[in-house]
């Protein structure tokens, strides 16, 4: 009955600011409205993002993570799997998680298609040869076995397992900025 009230409670919150900001976009306030459209100081949006790790802890007992989506996708598509990955995990309780996902990438595509002053390519010109192709490839293979290897992906360990104090978060933390920094030079970008 509790977990009931706290989730509508959590619908009633979200849809409350959601209406409010596309209220906002459509009235055209773009005086009280003009600082959403700038980029926003580090010491604003890392409280903000912060911030949100209690608040879905408090208001709707969930933690954040993006590559648990994953198994969401392969639980629903396999509902029958004798796989415990997928056989143990409940997707109908948990479509919440695909949600966010299939927010994410809508969001990040309204604002460079929408939103964005300037056009943003998708990828650097270099990908689209066969070499581009194959490190993209070889690239998304070793991102999602260091997914599973590690437990969660960078948002997961980074914002939530930090947040929440785990050891092991920081440690996989270090190593994702560590490899991220190696790479960078590996590619030449």
């Amino acid at each position: 009955m509790r977990r009931g009230c706290e989730e509508a409670r959590t619908r009633r919150i979200f849809r409350l600011l959601a209406t409010r900001l596309l209220a906002s976009l459509v009235t055209k306030e773009e005086k009280s409205m003009d600082w959403i459209w700038q980029p926003w100081p580090w010491y604003v949006s890392g409280p903000l993002i912060g911030l949100m790790v209690p608040a879905l802890l408090l208001l709707a007992g969930k933690s954040f993570g993006i590559s648990t989506s994953f198994q969401h996708l392969g639980a629903m598509c396999s509902p029958n799997s004798r796989l415990p990955y997928f056989k143990n995990y409940d997707w109908r309780r948990n479509t919440w998680r695909l949600v966010l996902v299939v927010g994410v990438v809508l969001g990040a595509f309204i604002a460079t298609r929408f939103l964005s002053a300037e056009p943003v390519s998708f990828l650097p010109a270099d990908y689209y040869s066969g070499r581009g192709l194959l490190l993209l490839a070889v690239g998304g293979f070793l991102v999602g076995f260091g997914t599973r290897y590690a437990s969660g992906c960078t948002s997961g360990h980074t914002i939530m397992g930090l947040s929440s104090l785990h050891w092991p978060s920081l440690i996989a933390s270090i190593s994702f900025f560590i490899g991220g920094l190696f790479m960078v030079h590996v590619l030449g970008f």
